[in-house]
């Protein structure tokens, strides 16, 4: 058993790292860290803010406690208001309030130190808020202790009369909010990269199934050839990917209609050519000396020569009609054109020729094309009738759209023939080998086509006749046409 070249092992991990799936996962990745990690940042502000409103109340609710105390209250021992006493009031204030963790209160008589609680009331602290018994005002802020413990205080002084007595100060530690905020940001954090786990993993798993249907249109393209266009693409449900693959179907579709038209093609102009090419070569191997004996000949493969050139030129028209300029647009006079059609097609053979109706108006059309359809028609109807049979030549403009038609009285079309005689190489079943190699009616119905129109067998009871139309839009179809200025 051989080891697979180098190149073919890396060929797969290369194309994993660059494909599709891998992009969208990156992509996909990269928005939800990038919003993981701004509604972190966002969540970890917010708890901080509310944080410092948590304690910003605290703050001032003891401060509230404290003045509700020096305006309402009586001094137990005597049972009258405080009055000027500002120390008994902070003593009062001591002994019934006890503040809550991380909280201290410290209170100064005259700028001079008095009391202050005795939870968490560091000497650190002390000194460092030990300035603050001169405020005039209330002052609030923020200090950072020798240990790196941020505090914030509120600073309030007791004003009694019109005179400054003392100050009272109140201080939070800020560590445990600070570390309430680090524990939430931490668990925050952490379910967050959990769901981006999660979420890749899904992530992963849904890329894979809605670029299965591109993987299948891979393949399918992949295992097409030549002589297998039968494979399609499963589509389900009606989003992007789905119509993308019905699109691809129908270009299959349309691709393999295209290759069975190319063998019918290739199969049938063999067979055509064969033929006057096998009488060709068995005359000139059987030509003798006999002057008469040769000018027969001579005229015999003149007659195959030319066939032969109809045949050709009349593929090389087919091949024209899939061009974009196959048609040269122009403004057509509908009357004139039916009379200048009549004159020609009764020349084509001694017929009953009958003009039945000439439509008035202009179109837009290209007046040679229709010329070559209406001709064709009328060939195919000398064809199908004897001398003196009535053959009709008419046109109708009406409803938007230019009408013209040949009516013959000959035997008429079988039912069971009538759709295939449109088709190249298709001939009726009493047509003779002579009457052409069945390409008249695919080359009207390809002018037609190029005008955006259509070309009909009109429905007649056997045996008596055939009419042929074609009826196209008076003002060219944009889908199908592309005007062509005259060199």
């Amino acid at each position: 058993m051989t080891a697979d070249p180098p190149s073919r092992r890396g060929r797969w991990p290369r194309r994993l790292l660059r494909g599709a799936r891998t992009r969208i996962l990156a992509a996909f990745l990269v928005l939800l860290a990038a919003s993981t990690a701004v509604s972190t940042v966002a969540l970890r502000e917010i708890l901080e803010a509310r944080a410092n409103e948590r304690v910003e109340r605290y703050l001032e609710q003891e401060v509230e406690e404290f003045r509700r105390l020096a305006r309402e209250g009586n001094n137990p021992l005597t049972g009258e208001p405080f009055g000027n006493d500002v120390k008994a009031i902070f003593d009062v204030y001591f002994q019934r309030n006890v503040p809550s963790a991380g909280e201290a209160v410290f209170t100064f008589v005259d700028g001079a130190p008095d009391q202050r609680s005795f939870t968490d009331a560091r000497a650190e602290l002390f000194t460092a808020i030990r300035e603050l018994g001169a405020v005039t005002a209330a002052t609030r802020g923020d200090i950072t202790l020798p240990d790196g413990a941020d505090v914030r205080y509120l600073a309030v002084p007791v004003v009694v009369g019109d005179r400054r007595r003392g100050t009272f100060v109140v201080t939070h530690d800020l560590r445990n909010e600070a570390r309430e905020v680090d524990e939430a940001s931490q668990v925050a954090a952490g379910v967050s990269l959990a769901v981006l786990l999660l979420a890749s993993l899904l992530a992963f798993v849904v890329a894979g199934r809605v670029l299965a249907p591109l993987r299948q249109l891979t393949d399918t393209a992949r295992s097409i050839s030549e002589t297998d266009l039968t494979r399609r693409i499963e589509v389900e449900g009606k989003d992007e990917l789905a119509e993308m693959g019905r699109t691809f179907n129908a270009m299959l579709d349309r691709l393999q209609a295209a290759f069975s038209m190319q063998k019918e093609f290739v199969s049938d102009a063999g067979h055509e050519l064969r033929t006057p090419i096998t009488i060709i070569r068995g005359h000139l191997e059987l030509l003798g000396d006999d002057p008469d004996e040769r000018r027969e000949t001579v005229e015999l493969l003149c007659d195959e020569l030319d066939r032969m050139s109809r045949f050709v030129d009349d593929l090389l028209l087919l091949a024209q009609a899939e061009q974009a300029d196959f048609v040269r647009i122009g403004d057509v006079d509908l009357d004139a054109l039916t009379e200048e059609l009549m004159a020609k097609a009764s020349a084509l053979a001694p017929r009953d020729w009958r003009l039945a109706r000439i439509g008035v108006g202009r179109l837009q059309a290209d007046r040679q094309r229709l010329t070559q359809a209406v001709m064709q028609l009328a060939q195919n109807a000398v064809q199908h009738t004897a001398d003196g049979d009535v053959i009709e030549l008419g046109s109708a403009l009406q409803d938007g759209h230019a009408r013209l038609w040949v009516s013959d009285a000959g035997p008429g079309v079988p039912a069971g023939e009538r759709e295939r005689i449109f088709d190249r190489f298709a001939r009726g079943s009493g047509a003779r080998r002579s009457q052409g190699a069945g390409l008249g009616l695919a080359i009207v119905r390809a002018i037609a086509e190029a005008h955006g129109g259509r070309v009909e067998l009109e429905q007649t009871p056997p045996g008596s006749g055939a009419t042929f139309s074609v009826t196209i839009p008076s003002e060219p179809a944009p889908q199908a046409l592309q005007e062509v200025s005259t060199p």
